[in-house]
């Protein structure tokens, strides 16, 4: 795979340019822009400039409006509610954040609920902005439908991530947990689908419930739930607090991430923010310090995040490898507009 080594700024840089050029209006396409280049600074391609161009591409053809305007309700005192109006997720998260983290500094717990949004991208990107702020932050994100039930062969979930981050004393989470319900995220299978690579087995299944190595023939079927009714009961947990909650479609109803059938997808995101000052009487560093000096103090083992953290210092100094195959799409999207 030939690639071309960028910086963060540069990658920000193209993301924003190619978002604009497609139809979004600057204002939405740079929070989006941001947390691209930041996910690719963490070493997570698969949610990087990679999806740039199926976002522009979903944008052209109407599945997300590009021109949204994000609206903010705080229908109780401790929950907030943002209709993304089918925008992006990002923007609408940002509106949101900016009320949700001083409100739960003053509520001690504060609560986010985002309807008629769009793919959030890397999770734990989100719930890390939390932990910066020094409150512990929880989320969920539902997905379209690519996991079967338990017995199952018909997909009725989808992958649906949670997150949780911790923050720690250096302004970073100490502790940022990430991970979707499925064995590997969808994004991953269709990585190797583009790149006409095999897929372990495990990670996903046909239409019959058997499993694959052909990346093609498992976006056909479904995505394999990681610990089997263990991922099922995640998904299912994810679905109620990120769908249901907030008044999104279910997996069922969503349109696809990728590709332009349907329209708005209309999933949805919750957040949790819980500032430890409120409810640990000031013994929530010295716990998370040793749990976190209890793991750290073994060899060979880590903590979640910390590959995320390691590579994300690298990238500040060396730049990210980026496909060039991915560069020519997303110059591809900037030529039909020049």
């Amino acid at each position: 795979m030939e690639t071309k080594t960028l910086s963060l700024q540069e990658i920000e840089d193209i993301a924003l340019d190619a978002l604009v050029a497609a139809g979004t209006k600057a204002e939405n396409a740079r929070p989006l822009a941001i947390a691209t280049a930041a996910t690719e600074a963490d070493g997570v391609a698969s949610h990087g400039l990679a999806y740039i161009p199926i976002y522009c591409e979903h944008v052209s053809c109407g599945k997300v409006d590009g021109m949204a305007t994000p609206k903010l309700t705080q229908p109780r005192p401790a929950l907030i509610c943002v209709d993304a109006a089918t925008g992006f997720a990002h923007p609408a998260i940002e509106k949101g954040f900016n009320q949700l983290i001083p409100l739960a500094r003053e509520q001690g717990v504060a609560a986010l609920a985002i309807t008629n949004s769009y793919n959030c991208g890397v999770l734990g990107y989100h719930t890390r902005q939390l932990a910066k702020a020094g409150l512990v932050g929880i989320g969920f994100t539902n997905a379209p439908a690519s996991i079967a039930p338990s017995g199952g062969y018909k997909p009725v979930v989808g992958t649906n991530p949670f997150s949780i981050a911790a923050p720690g004393d250096d302004g970073e989470p100490a502790i940022l947990i990430d991970q979707s319900a499925s064995t590997i995220a969808k994004s991953e299978v269709m990585k190797r689908a583009r790149e006409g690579k095999p897929i372990p087995v495990g990670w996903a299944l046909d239409d019959e419930g058997n499993p694959t190595t052909d990346p093609n023939v498992g976006l056909k079927g479904s995505m394999a739930p990681s610990g089997g009714y263990k991922g099922v009961g995640v998904a299912l947990m994810v679905e109620i607090m990120a769908a249901a909650l907030t008044g999104s479609h279910l997996g069922i109803q969503a349109s696809p991430f990728s590709g332009t059938i349907g329209g708005p997808p209309r999933t949805g995101q919750f957040f949790m923010a819980i500032d430890p000052k409120a409810s640990s009487d000031g013994a929530f560093g010295t716990r998370l310090s040793a749990l976190v000096q209890a793991i750290s103090s073994q060899d060979g083992s880590h903590l979640p995040g910390d590959g995320r953290r390691n590579m994300r210092k690298k990238s500040h100094i060396n730049g990210v490898a980026v496909n060039t195959a991915t560069l020519e799409k997303i110059k591809g999207v900037l030529r039909k507009t020049d």
